[in-house]
């Protein structure tokens, strides 16, 4: 059994697309990061860097204690290796397959979470660095735009855990939409995500865990969200 630690963001959805489509038994164990609960003393325990999502996979493979794993590209790569989905089995493919999943890690994730930063949660609007968010988030959906040309998903003909990383950061904030009408790749692909049943059952936890999702973030939720830094914990 597995313990999926989850609010219903960009990366939450990430590991609910892996365990939906992969059909494995989890619990949903709600972290609502708007109240602190990333900060609390038996979560930093399996999460260090108080993010969200983590897991705890009570049934290794070779058993023996649980193991607990934070970072969602860390979750993706454990998930697709313990069950041999999801990932290509070919070197190449599994290169491939790890280079977009970096990628969006290191850089569609954070670069679109600044873009939304700037845009949607910041107390003052800064012209500059919505500007360069912007840009940069453009620029990122061109280069994912060139390597869908002619292959269904990221990888070629197979649905990957690439694909489940970058699907949920494709215009992630609703207050902000990109214009997607110049990457035509990417809108067929995003449909394509869409249209899986198990999506939608991966997106339907959102209301289940937050009833408050769309209601204008509070004062407090905000420090919480943004004021915390090493200094005050």
């Amino acid at each position: 059994m597995l313990d999926l630690y989850y609010w219903p963001t960009p990366n939450g959805h990430k590991i609910t697309l892996f365990l939906e489509e992969a059909g494995l038994a989890y619990t949903l164990k709600p972290v609502d990061i708007g109240r602190g609960a990333q900060f609390e003393p038996d979560y930093l325990a399996i999460s260090p860097n108080n993010k969200m999502p983590a897991i705890v996979d009570h049934d290794p493979v070779g058993g023996g204690a649980p193991i607990s794993v934070f970072e969602s590209g860390a979750i993706l790569l454990y998930l697709a290796d313990r069950i041999g989905r999801f990932i290509p089995q070919d070197p190449r493919g599994r290169v491939a397959c790890l280079e977009w999943l970096f990628w969006q890690m290191g850089g569609l994730g954070p670069m679109t979470g600044q873009y939304g930063h700037f845009h949607v949660y910041a107390p003052e609007k800064i012209p500059y660095a919505m500007e360069r968010y912007r840009w940069e988030a453009e620029r990122l959906l061109g280069v994912l735009d060139q390597r869908l040309k002619g292959r269904a998903f990221i990888t070629g003909d197979d649905y990957t855990i690439a694909d489940m990383a970058c699907y949920p950061w494709i215009n992630a904030y609703s207050k902000a939409p990109i214009d997607l009408q110049p990457f035509a790749a990417i809108r067929r692909w995003h449909a394509a995500i869409s249209s899986r049943p198990a999506t939608a059952r991966a997106y339907a936890h959102a209301a289940d865990v937050n009833p408050r999702k769309g209601v204008e973030m509070s004062d407090a939720e905000r420090r919480i969200l943004f004021g915390q830094n090493m200094r005050k914990r």
